[in-house]
């Protein structure tokens, strides 16, 4: 059967000042789409797999530039649905060395944010998919995001997909009256594979890593286990449960690696030291679309499957806007140990 992915949530509008300027400099904005499932899907067309994104649009001329933006990229734009008055906003501040980069959140009252069960067919959605993938932003949204969201999970579980979901816990978003510790356990326990960074379990389920201090760029493999393990006994359902691991040294320096459990080994990948990041923000979608390509690509080998989403989203760092614009090829060379960066001619 070919693998078809389906991921539901909300894109916005992108604008991010130029050249590291700060809002108060700025007198035009980089503008492009981006979010965190829509980004996923782009990584996995980039990697040659069918992959459907599906939302809420407003049908108006950004709405029809969204849909155009997509189809570039040969997403999957046809179970779109279309309703609400505006597409949501995020401005972005480039960080530097030590100044850290700030998202501000222009997306009260966006067509996602309206949207209620019942007003896509999941059924018709998920035939003849193999995959859905969701993340914990769109729960955050609102209760109607929520709700939607909770149906198209039990949908695809009931279709027999594979069910995965980025915790992506956004503290700034979870204002509709509830918390991400009330909703996201019954959402989450319904998934085979569950991604999440170094906090996102401690702020969603009080999950707390050994020894790690992320300010201070130590992220070490070993503090993860447990937090790796107690996801799998609050979660026995799922397969596979795997950490990004970020050290921030500052804004223009990290490490980055990655832990993957399977419930009964454990998997750690290379550490890779970005000195020079040209754009965070989409890191840890590129990493979810690395790895959902490496566990179908490389379905016995849970470690090449976790090194090349490692691979990918240190590639990732390298390019401007949310989407992971590489090839398997470019990650594959970079897995190899070759990151000398040479032109290739």
């Amino acid at each position: 059967m070919t693998n078809r992915i389906v991921t539901f949530g909300e894109i916005m509008l992108r604008l991010a000042t130029p050249e590291h300027q700060r809002f108060s400099q700025v007198t035009s904005f980089c503008a492009s789409f981006g979010g965190g499932e829509a980004n996923v899907a782009v990584s996995l067309t980039n990697y040659g797999l069918h992959a459907d994104f599906v939302t809420r649009l407003p049908e108006n001329d950004i709405g029809r530039s969204v849909i155009m933006d997509l189809k570039k990229h040969s997403v999957g734009t046809e179970n779109i649905i279309f309703g609400g008055d505006r597409l949501g906003i995020y401005f972005l501040e480039t960080g530097s060395v030590s100044r850290p980069g700030k998202v501000v959140y222009d997306r009260s009252h966006s067509s996602v944010s309206e949207i209620k069960s019942g007003m896509i067919n999941w059924e018709k959605v998920f035939t003849g998919a193999t995959w859905f993938h969701w993340t914990g932003i769109t729960p955050a949204i609102s209760q109607g995001a929520a709700d939607t969201c909770l149906e198209a999970i039990k949908s695809a579980k009931k279709a027999g997909l594979t069910v995965s979901c980025d915790l992506n816990f956004r503290k700034n978003l979870w204002k509709w009256g509830t918390t991400a510790k009330q909703v996201m356990p019954s959402m989450v326990e319904l998934c085979d594979v569950i991604l999440g960074n170094e906090e996102d379990a401690e702020k969603v389920f009080d999950i707390k890593p050994v020894n790690a201090d992320v300010s201070a760029g130590k992220v070490e493999s070993a503090g993860f286990e447990s937090v790796c393990k107690k996801l799998k006994d609050k979660f026995p359902g799922a397969k596979k449960i795997i950490i990004t691991l970020r050290g921030s040294i500052n804004a223009d320096h990290n490490t980055w690696s990655g832990i993957m459990f399977n419930g009964k080994d454990f998997f750690n990948a290379p550490v890779y030291q970005i000195t020079h990041i040209v754009d965070r923000v989409g890191g840890g979608d590129s990493f979810m679309g690395g790895l959902i390509y490496g566990l179908l690509a490389y379905k016995d080998d849970d470690q090449k499957a976790l090194n090349f989403a490692v691979a990918a989203s240190c590639l990732k760092h390298t390019i401007h806007g949310d989407y992971n614009l590489v090839s398997i090829a470019e990650v594959e060379q970079l897995m190899k140990g070759d990151s000398s960066g040479r032109v290739v001619r």
